[in-house]
């Protein structure tokens, strides 16, 4: 029998039967993506292991009193993120109990005091709450800047000897936690930090340039909106669930990579992510020889432009076509537009100049609004001829047109 000492965490849904009996469809489909999307990405973010899910409960162990607390923070706050648009009889919410004790380890199961303790705190938490175990108290304090109630102690079911319990203050739970920023009105990535794979510090120069370079290039390509460099830094030699980023910067897209260097020669490796979906929509690795740094700068970097601009714009098109039609704005509508053009057949000319048109009247429509606050300045200017011969590279496809 193998025994050791862990952090346990266990959540469960308040109101399970009641959510289940109003629509038990839509409450395990409501479960299960915000297991996929936020309990899942955030536990293996914090180098925890569910250990098992029990209807409405989620057992969850920590080999760290304080990663196991910060996991629970951040997984009220982001189920608190998720309910905002719901209804209240629609919106999942955990209670949450954490213990640190000795466990029985049996196959991938574990049982023991720990559990059982984990199990009777979360009983007594309220809505949205997290109580927590002396044990765990006096592991965290003075290591996370959170605040907690002394409950006192408590004679839990089917515990020998009280327990004194704290219970964490929600007001800091949800501090803790970056507000979700909006999406902009077009494709928006950020470039994290490239990793040095190659263990010698003194090569982070050569990453940071790839990133500083990638993040320069992207930036000329209009349609897309690009985080600056100095928010994105942020994440560096930080391990991070790449939807927590999407929704910490408000953007659709990341580009995250790696940088290993053996004597003369360097492998840049890359990936492009959904941040909604997290999906990998490229993935590719560039070689090469250390010469000319700045040269292999050059190379690489177009080569990853290249590549991934494409690839956001086809998945631009297939977001689009996903959208209902009463809620398209200009840029889907020329997003549509661009995917009929290239089928080449006179019905999709037609539905692409359709499309083009909406996204004209749509913009032209906002203008009128904003017509009144602009006055004077709009009277003020003066009509510009069309210079089509001087069309830049970005506005190819609307001379091709």
């Amino acid at each position: 029998m193998d025994r050791r000492l862990a952090a346990i965490v266990l959540a469960d849904v308040v109101g399970y039967s009641r959510l289940m009996e109003a629509d038990e469809a839509g409450t395990l489909e409501a479960l299960k993506k915000r297991r996929a999307e936020i309990l899942i990405p955030l536990v293996e973010g914090h180098k925890g292991r569910i250990v098992k899910l029990m209807g409405d409960g989620i057992l969850m162990e920590f080999t760290s009193a304080v990663t196991a607390v910060r996991c629970a923070v951040e997984l009220q706050a982001a189920m608190a993120t998720a309910n905002v648009s719901l209804a209240e009889n629609e919106r999942i919410v955990f209670r949450v109990g954490i213990s640190l004790g000795d466990v029985v380890v049996e196959g991938s199961d574990i049982y023991g005091d720990g559990v059982n303790i984990a199990a009777r705190l979360e009983a007594i938490a309220d809505p949205g709450d997290i109580c927590v175990s002396d044990t765990i108290h006096r592991q965290v304090q003075g290591k996370v800047e959170l605040r907690f109630d002394d409950l006192g102690e408590r004679s839990l079911k089917n515990i020998a000897t009280p327990v004194r319990v704290y219970r964490l203050r929600g007001e800091d739970a949800q501090a803790k936690v970056p507000p979700v920023l909006a999406l902009p009105d077009r494709p928006s990535i950020a470039v994290l930090p490239f990793q040095n794979m190659s263990g010698d510090p003194e090569q982070d120069y050569f990453a940071e340039g790839i990133v500083e370079d990638i993040i320069t290039a992207l930036s000329r390509i209009r349609w897309l909106f690009v985080i600056a460099r100095n928010s994105s830094h942020t994440y560096k030699g930080r391990s991070v669930d790449i939807r927590q980023v999407g929704r910490e910067l408000g953007v659709r897209y990341v580009l995250e990579g790696s940088v290993r260097k053996a004597g003369n020669r360097v492998r840049i490796t890359g990936q492009l992510i959904d941040a909604s979906s997290a999906a990998h929509l490229w993935a590719d690795r560039y070689d090469g020889q250390m010469e000319d740094v700045f040269d292999l700068q050059d190379k690489i970097t177009a080569s990853v432009v290249a590549a991934i601009a494409p690839k956001m714009e086809l998945a631009e098109i297939d977001r689009s076509r996903r959208k209902p039609t009463e809620n398209l704005d200009a840029y889907d509508h020329y997003l549509r537009g661009m995917a009929s053009v290239h089928l080449w057949t006179e019905q999709s000319n037609r539905d692409a100049l359709d499309h083009f048109y909406k996204a004209i009247e749509w913009r032209l429509a906002v203008i009128r609004s904003a017509r009144p606050a602009a006055g004077p300045s709009i009277s003020r200017a003066r009509p510009l001829r069309p210079r089509g011969s001087r069309a830049t590279r970005s506005n190819s496809d609307a001379t091709t047109l």
